[in-house]
Parts: structure tokens; C-alpha cells; sequence
């Protein structure tokens, strides 16, 4: 029952005091968080442990192990193997008492506030929170669609894609060629293409030393621009070319059969080609109608949706203002919405919501940079209040001290997430 002015000045001081009657008549509230990435794994984790039992936490997953898009860019430079970045569930479920479900959530019903699991099952929920990642849109670049991933791979979401794109990239030919094609804005960790670049560069440098990459990017600039370029010119000069929207950039198709990427007329043969294509929040939450466009958005203060105030969207999947989509974005906004659905269903203290964010990349050996900012909400969007950037031209100690720092933020961002 929505109540508003009328429903409550009919029902009267009864209905003030009646005590809650929770999903499906439970004893508990309920909350059932769908996605079981940085941002879902960390607000089931948060809200059950902050909770001490007060609220039943279900998480719908459909991978029993959980590889990360975020350092999935080192595993394919070699410097990680795959099952350094695969996480399981087993701590959440067995130190918080969270109800794992490893099965698809494949709808909401807002009205009946529940979730439907592909084997047919309707999961009843208090507050949901909806934590999907990001889907592709389709058609954004012609002659690529999702029965062409294993040709041309996107290994823009961790695991078998990822270690696809390793395989064909240790394949290449000698004096091969790799191709990307770039994706727009906004998308998925905007560093994460030039910082994938990289690592391809790391890997072909060390085996196959005559092969070239060549990138095909719709956009006129990108995230750390200056420290990519110039540590390709010092690692890897000469190996890598990029085509920018000047010279033909936004206009691309593919054809898989082929291999090949026509860059506004000019057919470009590759060995190795990596399409990125455009994205959008996951499918459950389009089809669920919390979406404007391609995006959810969300309240800045808790992170619920504007479609509705018992959802709320965490991380890739919103449209929320200046933070950018990754890892560390969707845990910071999962700790802000867990600490609201605390306070909703069990009258706890809410803090004023407080956002950060800091991307590390790697560019060769010992060779980090970063970019970060922190955030504070407003009354039209999540804004930036300051933020930091590496500079070109800092000295060998910096740089690998910034990366040792990115082996910290992972082990702990992991460790937040899964216990």
C-alpha cells in the first residue's frame, strides 16, 4: 500500500501505529539484492553485517564464481592468472547469512514487490536492490551482435570472454595484427580499453615484437589520455595507432566472417579484433521500466531509483551524475544505499551520503597511474568536489608505487565485497 496525504488522514492514528507487515507476512524485512558484482555483493554484505539479523538478505547471482572486469586487463598482460581475479560466495553465505541463489533474475514485479528467478520462483522483497552491470546496445556497431563475441570478443565482462581474448592474442601470427573498436561514451571503466591496449602491447612486445594495434575510437579524447600516450611512445614505440573520429573514427562496421573493420570506407585487416560496442544498464533493469534511455536513474542521497522509491540502482547500470562506471564507484555507492535500507527498515542511523572513486591502470611493468575524485550529492546529481590525476613524467619509484597501491585497493576491495 502507497500511502499519500488522503490515505493517511482516512485511516487515522491506527494506521500510524499498526506495526509493518513485511513481504509475504515475514517476520523480518526483506531485502533481495540482484547482482552479485562490487556493487550487489558489497551492499548484501554491508546491510546483513550493519544489520546483526535484523534483516533477511537474499543475493540472486548466476555465476558461482565471480571474475572482476576491473584487473581482468592484467590478466590478459600476464600479469595475473585467471584465478587470481575469480571470487566465490561461499563467506557471504556462511559468515552473514545471506540466502545465495545462483539463478537469473528475470523479472520484477514493482506492484507485488517481488522477483522472478528463472526456474519460475517469485522472490518476495521490503527494498531491492538492483545491481545488473551493463548490456550491449544493439546495432551500435553494425555487423556485430552477440553471436559474433566468439570471433570477435568484447571480454568487457570478466571471465570466458576474457580468457578468449588472452587465447587469440597468444595466437597471433607473428607481425599479426590486433584491432579495438573503441566504444562511445559513456561506458564501463573509461580507462579500461587504453589500459587493455596496453597490456596487449606488454604481451605482444615480449612475444611477438613485429606485431601492430591499431585502435578505431569514436571519441575525440579519453580518460588518462596524455599518461597513455606517452607510455606507449616510452614502451612500445611505434607498436601502437589510434584513429579518432577525425580520420574516420565514428564511422565503423565489422564483419566477422572476414575479419576485418571498415574504418569509413578503408577495410582494415586484423588477426586479433576486440569490439567494444556501446553499452546500456543490464536488461532486468530496462525491462523492469527503471530506466531513461540506456541508463537508471537514481536519487544522489540513497541511490533509489526515480521510477521507484523501493529500488535502489548501484553502479554501471545508473545515470547519476559525475562519478564514472567501475568497480570502485559501485562499491562506494553500495555502502551509501545499504546504510539507507538500514534505516528505512530498522530505524537505524543514516549518514549523510559521502562518494569516492580512484581507477588505476597499468601501462607496462612497475608502470601505474590513477585518477580519482570525491563526490557529494546535490539536488540534481551525484557531484565531483575534488579529484587527482597522475602526471606525465613522473619518476620509475612513483609509478610502481602506484601500482603496488592498486594491488592494495584490490585485495581489499575483494575482501569488502566477498568477506
Amino acid at each position: 500500500m502507497r500511502f499519500n496525504r488522503r490515505t493517511v488522514l482516512a485511516t487515522g492514528a491506527a494506521a500510524l501505529t499498526a506495526p509493518m507487515v513485511h513481504a509475504a507476512g515475514h517476520g523480518k524485512p526483506r531485502v533481495v539484492v540482484i547482482g552479485g558484482g562490487a556493487g550487489g555483493a558489497t551492499a548484501a554484505r554491508y546491510i546483513a553485517k550493519d544489520s546483526d539479523g535484523a534483516i533477511d538478505v537474499t543475493l540472486i547471482e548466476p555465476t558461482r564464481k565471480y571474475y572482476t572486469c576491473f584487473f581482468s586487463n592484467l590478466y590478459i598482460g600476464g600479469f595475473k592468472e585467471i584465478d587470481e581475479i575469480g571470487h566465490t560466495y561461499g563467506k557471504l553465505a556462511s559468515d552473514y547469512g545471506i540466502n545465495v541463489i545462483h539463478d537469473w533474475a528475470v523479472g520484477i514485479d514493482r506492484d507485488a514487490k517481488t522477483v522472478r528467478l528463472t526456474g519460475g520462483q517469485d522472490i518476495p522483497y521490503d527494498r531491492l536492490v538492483v545491481s545488473p552491470g551493463i548490456d550491449f546496445v544493439e546495432g551500435s556497431v553494425p555487423g556485430w551482435d552477440l553471436s559474433a563475441q566468439n570471433t570477435m570478443p568484447h571480454a568487457y565482462k570478466g571471465g570466458s570472454q576474457t580468457q578468449l581474448l588472452r587465447a587469440q592474442i597468444e595466437a597471433m601470427p607473428e607481425g599479426g595484427r590486433f584491432i579495438m573498436v573503441a566504444p562511445p561514451n559513456p561506458y564501463r571503466c573509461p580507462p579500461g580499453p587504453y589500459e587493455r591496449v596496453s597490456m596487449v602491447a606488454w604481451q605482444l612486445s615480449r612475444n611477438n615484437p613485429t606485431a601492430k594495434i591499431l585502435v578505431v575510437d569514436p571519441k575525440e579524447s579519453f580518460s588518462k589520455q596524455a599518461l597513455f600516450e606517452e607510455g606507449w611512445q616510452t614502451h612500445y614505440g611505434g607498436m601502437v595507432e589510434r584513429i579518432g573520429p577525425d580520420f574516420g573514427g565514428q564511422n565503423v562496421s565489422v564483419d566477422a566472417a572476414a575479419m576485418t573493420v571498415d574504418v569509413d570506407g578503408s577495410i582494415e585487416e586484423g588477426d586479433v579484433i576486440n569490439v567494444i560496442p556501446a553499452m546500456k544498464a543490464g536488461q532486468i533493469a530496462q525491462d523492469a521500466g527503471l530506466t531513461e534511455g540506456n541508463w537508471a536513474p537514481v536519487n544522489p542521497t540513497d541511490m533509489t531509483s526515480k521510477m521507484d522509491e523501493n529500488i535502489h540502482v548501484l553502479g554501471d547500470a545508473t545515470s547519476q551524475g559525475d562519478m564514472p562506471k567501475s568497480g570502485f564507484s559501485a562499491n562506494s555507492q553500495a555502502k551509501v544505499a545499504s546504510n539507507a535500507i538500514r534505516g528505512a527498515l530498522t530505524d537505524a542511523r543514516v549518514f549523510p551520503a559521502k562518494y569516492a572513486n580512484t581507477c588505476w591502470s597499468l601501462i607496462a611493468e612497475n608502470d601505474g597511474v590513477k585518477v580519482g575524485a570525491t563526490y557529494e550529492p546535490t539536488d540534481e546529481k551525484i557531484a565531483k568536489v575534488d579529484g587527482f590525476v597522475s602526471q606525465t613524467g613522473e619518476d620509475a619509484a612513483l609509478r610502481k608505487a602506484t601500482y603496488e597501491e592498486s594491488e592494495g585497493w584490490y585485495a581489499g576491495i575483494t575482501s569488502d565485497m566477498f568477506g
